[in-house]
């Protein structure tokens, strides 16, 4: 037995001295090279081989880095042996395949294998571009049966992964137009902080069944490349959010925002001063952004026409010549705002609306009857979301987030309570938030506090639609009790009438003379 081990620890001494005496010959390029070759040798009637390079001649090849962002997902899952990077301006990190290192993809049921090849690079010639000494690459083996099934769709399917990765992964920023139309240190209109809002659609308070209509709706724009370009359309879209203060209009808009990965730009209509000066804040934002004009009912007098007196002339398609702002029958140039409402309907839908791509309009109003409707159209507010009051689907989303409530946690009898008086009460979104989040280290206290202000804010909203409705009535008696009088004794209707006009007439007179 004693004679056993120590032949047996003699040839491992032996194979340990082949072995380096291998490595030493022969160094691990050559030898993973000769694996390759081993492996070819065997499997050359069932494989093809594609071979995507670092370099393409003297440029880089975009695929190269489209395959490594979309081998960082799957390395960072199934892979043994990683490689960890961060590039700039990126929030997270990334996974990837070590040196001549492998991995196993799956891709319509068809299996396919990467190698990640690194070798040295042979002494460079004189070159105006050094190269890496490193030779990067991959190798994607596949069956030659699957080849056709696969190959294209598969590489396109790589890009459009790689994209939306590097998309999540950088960072993205808030922009907003300088104040007065002045320009920063780089000659940009648009001052930026990074995005950081937290809101996803996840935590937004509103009905799941218009919050997935949402979704698609951004989703189908997102990968709608294809279809805008086949229809002859601008890859742009619009949405209204309209309704009460404090019913999630900026934090859906955030969540947005997170949901596509687009930068967001807050446009500040008051500070831009001219329609020419509009043109250019848009000719200067990117594509995949969201550009964001809140409560546009306020900023400047944009006002519903249909409602308005003025006798101005008017476009072709209903459009006035001259719409001031805010600011008066300002010219501009002494700082007086004066876009017009043509200024902005090209803004959102004309001819400089497409000098960029993938952008949406998200505009913002408490009040959508004061809006023109030449806004209100397709193709300028393409999608109108209402920003109810919390309802019930709504109110569990706040309780989940709040209180950690989930459907098992909630009392039967309280959430039927609730249930029953939620939607009399007609509480905002944020009011129900702001009491929660006073009561959420006692969740108890939390439901029974909500489910009293609740009671109370259903009373309320009771007796002043009872209000209302008492004044509706007794205007509109008045109303019929004036008219049958003036049937009766026309004469005496328009002898007071004409009493009337003459003394707001003297009123008027004395008024000026004073």
């Amino acid at each position: 037995m004693k004679e056993f081990w120590s032949s047996l620890a003699s040839l491992l001494g032996v194979l340990a001295f082949c072995q380096s005496i291998l490595h030493a010959v022969f160094p691990p390029e050559l030898r993973f090279a000769a694996l390759k070759l081993f492996k070819r040798l065997f499997n050359c009637s069932s494989y093809c081989y594609f071979d995507i390079t670092e370099i393409d001649g003297v440029n880089t090849n975009e695929l190269y880095n489209a395959v490594q962002l979309y081998l960082s997902s799957s390395a960072s899952i199934t892979g043994s042996r990683l490689s960890l990077t961060r590039a700039l301006n990126s929030s997270s990190t990334t996974f990837g395949l070590s040196n001549n290192d492998s991995l196993v993809d799956t891709f319509n049921g068809v299996s396919v294998l990467w190698e990640h090849v690194v070798t040295q690079r042979q002494s460079q010639t004189f070159s105006w571009r050094p190269l890496p000494e490193e030779k990067r690459g991959f190798t994607l083996r596949i069956k030659k049966g699957d080849k056709h099934l696969i190959l294209n769709s598969y590489l396109d399917y790589i890009t459009e992964k790689a994209n939306d990765i590097r998309r999540k992964n950088q960072e993205r920023f808030l922009y907003t137009n300088s104040r007065g139309g002045s320009l920063d240190s780089r000659g940009h209109p648009w001052e930026s902080v990074p995005f950081k809002h937290p809101s996803t659609f996840d935590t937004l308070a509103m009905d799941p069944t218009t919050k997935k209509e949402i979704m698609d709706d951004l989703r189908d724009f997102s990968n709608g490349q294809t279809f805008y370009q086949k229809t002859g359309r601008a890859w742009k879209r619009g949405y209204l959010l309209y309704g009460p203060p404090g019913t999630g209009k900026s934090s859906m808009i955030a969540a947005m925002a997170n949901f596509l990965g687009y930068d967001v730009y807050d446009l500040e209509l008051t500070e831009v001063h001219t329609n020419s000066e509009l043109r250019k804040l848009l000719m200067k934002t990117s594509s995949k952004s969201i550009i964001v004009i809140e409560d546009i009912d306020c900023s400047i007098n944009l006002g519903n026409r249909k409602k308005s007196n003025s006798g101005g002339r008017q476009g072709y398609d209903g459009t006035p010549h001259e719409m001031r702002g805010g600011g008066g029958a300002g010219t501009g140039e002494d700082g007086v705002n004066s876009i017009t409402l043509s200024g902005l309907l090209n803004f959102t839908d004309g001819l400089w609306s497409c000098c960029g791509s993938e952008r949406i309009f998200v505009f913002t109003t408490n009040h959508i009857e004061k809006l023109d409707p030449a806004l209100l159209r397709s193709g300028r507010m393409d999608m109108h979301i209402f920003m109810s009051y919390c309802t019930f689907p709504a109110l569990k989303i706040l309780l989940q987030n709040y209180l950690g409530f989930s459907e098992p946690d909630m009392g039967l009898q309280i959430m039927e309570e609730i249930e029953a008086v939620i939607d009399k009460a007609q509480m905002t979104p944020a009011d129900i938030s702001e009491l929660l989040i006073k009561n959420r280290r006692h969740k108890d206290k939390a439901l029974s506090e909500l489910l009293e202000a609740l009671r109370n804010m259903a009373e309320r909203r009771k007796k002043e639609n009872w209000r209302s409705a008492r004044e509706k009535n007794s205007t509109e008696v008045e109303e019929e009790e004036q008219e049958k009088r003036a049937l009766e004794n026309p004469k005496q209707g328009c002898d007071e009438e004409f009493e009337e006009s003459c003394k707001k007439e003297e009123d008027d007179d004395e008024e000026k003379l004073n």
